[in-house]
């Protein structure tokens, strides 16, 4: 008997350690199984024989049931956005108690034409809450509330980040906000486990306003002991390389600077960060890291990038080459203006022409295997948007329109 028990025991251990996967090897696998319990043995016969301690009829724990998130909550900060929004998705299909933290609640209601275009598919099954994460006292009130009503937060997702990468607005968000949500996390009130933090790979590299703003926060993150960590380096979106899909489609040339092969990049999309973010949550290899994370794409330069692109839409490439050097005029001319006058608005523009003129020479590219996740690459992306089109952003959408509201009724028609 005791060696049927030896060895029944020896099965489970070995056979735990076998279907654990190693998500750094960018496994479909999710991790369903609890960490096996060491059993108090007396419990552990007791059970065997049908009873449980003090008599009661308790069975033992079964390490192979799923892990039930349901029961854990994960608040996502800045959920109406580009990366945030799929994260929210990704957190509810993973089942997770997903909480959508939103400025403004009424752009995300589904149950209006507008909201359910926009946000219908990502917001299903969460639980969207407005509030404002520049105000820190109402935030920490509404996390302690979230804390009481949903037996504690598991953890918070930060996708936070300025739309402009000017300087006011990369410290109000990109730090002070962010800031916000983990002072917030960190309060006796709330007392959340993990902090997953979006960064961006620039940082490594760091001459922008936003750039800094982002370093000073990851400093406040890594310095402070209350919550676990994972900060998560993505080089570029998928978003962030399609601005020129509607240029190309009406019949102008794709713009690069230089020869088209000055710098180079693997993109990451949406869907395959998201997930990364999500497992993040659980994933001890992650825990208190810092990690660079490209898309499963080879390096890809702009001119690379332009005949995938052009290749989907089924056109001839036709390119138009754009001297590095016209940056730094342009840029020169507004930085002495706005020295010269004193314009916040003349510094703006100079800073939006130096983040112009980062992304056109500095390379946004992983090529360490276990920096590259996920199984979309932009061939792929750019295949799917040169049918269905491509989400309005006024800040990647060169020549873009935003669509109608008639038009976002029809495109969801279509899509369900």
């Amino acid at each position: 008997t005791l060696l049927g028990v030896a060895a029944g025991l020896s099965f489970l251990i070995t056979t735990h350690a076998f279907m654990t996967p190693n998500s750094n090897k960018g496994s479909v696998i999710k991790q369903t199984t609890q960490p096996l319990q060491m059993f108090d043995l007396p419990d552990f016969f007791s059970g065997l024989m049908g009873g449980g301690k003090d008599g009661d009829s308790a069975s033992l724990p079964n390490p192979f049931a799923p892990e039930d998130k349901s029961t854990k909550t994960n608040i996502v900060a800045g959920a109406s956005g580009y990366i945030g929004k799929s994260t929210v998705r990704e957190s509810v299909r993973q089942g997770y108690n997903t909480i959508a933290l939103v400025r403004d609640a009424s752009k995300c209601d589904t149950s209006t034409p507008e909201g359910k275009a926009s946000y219908g598919q990502y917001f299903e099954g969460a639980t969207v809450i407005e509030c404002d994460v520049c105000d820190p006292e109402a935030l920490t009130l509404k996390m302690a509330e979230l804390a009481a009503e949903n037996n504690g937060i598991e953890s918070i997702i930060s996708c936070l980040a300025s739309r402009s990468g000017i300087k006011k607005d990369a410290y109000k968000i990109d730090y002070q906000a962010t800031l916000n949500c983990l002072e917030s996390g960190c309060d006796e009130s709330v007392k959340a486990r993990h902090f997953v933090l979006l960064s961006a790979f620039c940082v490594k590299n760091p001459w922008l306003q936003f750039q800094q703003a982002k370093l000073k926060f990851e400093a406040a993150l890594t310095a402070q002991n209350d919550m676990t960590y994972s900060i998560v380096r993505p080089t570029a979106f998928f978003k962030s390389v399609s601005g020129q899909l509607e240029v190309i489609q009406s019949g102008a040339p794709f713009v690069m600077f230089g020869d088209g092969e000055i710098t180079s990049c693997n993109p990451i999309s949406e869907a395959d960060l998201a997930t990364y973010l999500i497992d993040s949550i659980i994933d001890k290899s992650r825990e208190n890291k810092i990690i660079d994370l490209g898309g499963p794409d080879v390096p890809l330069t702009m001119k690379k990038q332009g005949e995938m692109l052009y290749q989907a839409v089924g056109k001839e490439p036709n390119f138009i080459y754009a001297p590095v050097w016209l940056f730094d005029v342009i840029i020169d001319s507004l930085q002495w203006v706005a020295d010269t006058f004193k314009s916040e608005g003349f510094e703006n523009a100079a800073e939006t022409g130096r983040i112009g003129k980062y992304y056109a020479v500095e390379p946004m590219l992983t090529t360490d295997p276990s920096e590259k996740f996920g199984t979309m690459t932009l061939q792929d992306h750019f295949n799917k948007i040169a049918v269905e089109g491509q989400e309005y952003d006024p800040y990647t959408s060169m020549f873009a329109k935003g669509p109608t509201t008639a038009e976002k009724k029809e495109k969801e028609e279509v899509s369900a």
